[in-house]
């Protein structure tokens, strides 16, 4: 892992943050988006996030997010926000959450696989690519 700025990554972390936040405020009537949508983009939000600072393996990476992620969910169904004291409605108990779902460690799941997907796609490409220069 070698630290170094990419701005195009950045400014894509800033976008799909945008639509997380759009998701979680405006659309938060709308179940399935914000249940299921979010949690399949938040993975990816991470992943943007991590590249705009680093040159990494993307496929450990991917492993490494969705890890996390279920590390974050686990830390739901033993209630982690309320046993370190963070009141309802504030931000670390938002971020950490309270809700534990086998549903929203799919959703990373699927999250990951599309980014998995997309990752070996492009790197398909960019070799094909500089095989014809």
């Amino acid at each position: 892992m070698k630290f170094k700025f990419n701005l195009k990554y950045f400014l894509l972390t800033i976008l799909i943050f945008l639509v997380e936040v759009l998701i979680a405020t405006v659309l938060k009537d709308n179940f399935f988006i914000r249940a299921y949508l979010g949690d399949v983009i938040v993975v990816m939000l991470l992943y943007t996030f991590v590249k705009s600072f680093f040159i990494i393996n993307e496929t450990k990476l991917i492993i490494g997010i969705f890890a996390f992620s279920c590390l974050v969910e686990f830390a739901q169904f033993f209630h982690v926000a309320d046993k370190l004291g963070f009141q309802p409605g504030s931000l670390m108990y938002i971020v950490i959450g309270n809700s534990f779902s086998w549903i929203d460690i799919l959703c990373y799941g699927v999250g990951c696989l599309i980014l998995y997907v997309f990752t070996k796609f492009r790197s398909k490409n960019e070799d094909n690519y500089s095989k014809l220069n």
